[in-house]
């Protein structure tokens, strides 16, 4: 799993603590807390994520 981490463009004011970060990987994608990174992480495989974002982006048109 690939260990850079990124935030949201859609981070909120301030230092962008209001969000998630991801991490991509070729088989999964992983999410954590910004706020508290040293909680647990949430992992996901790659196509379900990349469907989940389609979907979510999809929901923003209507």
């Amino acid at each position: 799993m690939d260990t850079n981490w990124r935030k949201s463009s859609y981070s909120g004011p301030g230092d962008g603590d209001s969000c998630v970060e991801i991490a991509t990987g070729e088989t999964h994608t992983a999410v954590r807390d910004t706020k508290d990174r040293t909680r647990a992480t949430l992992t996901f495989p790659a196509p379900a994520f990349a469907a989940f974002l389609r979907a979510l982006k999809e929901a923003r048109r209507s």
